[in-house]
């Protein structure tokens, strides 16, 4: 039985897809599933992550796969790793065209992230659109949150206006996410902290959505 693909996918920038994925990976790991991550960002961000965890924590990569790709390959990596995985995660450039559509077409569900801006909101819609284009589900997951300020209920509420599902966990805007990202960890192989309870509610979400043990 093949895993399950999951295809982190934004059209802006800076939305904290390479986050998302590298703590939905570590916290798959958590519970004991292979997970294999995929790199379709030239930027390279969650390749460098893995590098980093492989050269300095090389325990935590057993049971870890990973992999780069170009959109046109990602089809047949995707068979390869989802055949040897349970899930697979692709972390995928900052765009929403053609080259996005062979990322979102091999997916059973597509994860956006939205940073607490309107102008990531805005962005996040065509996202959606070529997901449904695809027929594939998606799951709107809010990023570095502000609770109890005004931007960010405002963001919340718009967001619940997308012809998308929300996620019912997100990220708060947590030092501790770019500090274990710089040791090519997750947060949950750092200190216990409140981004530990994201992170399991998050993995537990999504595990619920694709039926992971």
């Amino acid at each position: 039985m093949a895993g399950s693909v999951i295809t982190v996918a934004q059209q802006k920038g800076g939305s904290g897809k390479t986050t998302v994925a590298a703590n939905l990976a570590v916290g798959f790991r958590r519970r004991g599933l292979s997970v294999a991550v995929v790199d379709l960002d030239p930027q390279g961000s969650l390749g460098h992550w893995f590098m980093t965890r492989a050269e300095t924590l090389p325990d935590l990569v057993e049971g870890m796969d990973f992999a780069t790709s170009s959109a046109w390959g990602i089809s047949y990596e995707c068979r390869k790793l989802s055949g040897a995985n349970d899930v697979v995660i692709i972390d995928t450039p900052p765009k929403a065209d053609s080259d996005l559509r062979p990322a979102l077409r091999v997916a059973d569900l597509v994860i956006v992230p939205v940073s607490v801006s309107h102008v990531d909101l805005w962005a996040t819609e065509s996202v959606l659109d070529l997901a449904q284009r695809e027929g594939r589900e998606a799951l709107v997951v809010m990023n570095r949150t502000r609770q109890g300020t005004r931007l960010g209920a405002d963001v919340a509420k718009k967001a619940e206006q997308l012809e998308a599902r929300i996620a019912k966990s997100g990220f708060a805007n947590r030092v501790a996410y770019a500090e274990a990202a710089g040791q090519g960890r997750g947060v949950l192989e750092m200190p216990k902290g409140p981004a530990h309870k994201e992170v399991t509610d998050l993995t537990s979400e999504v595990a619920e959505i694709l039926s992971l043990g």
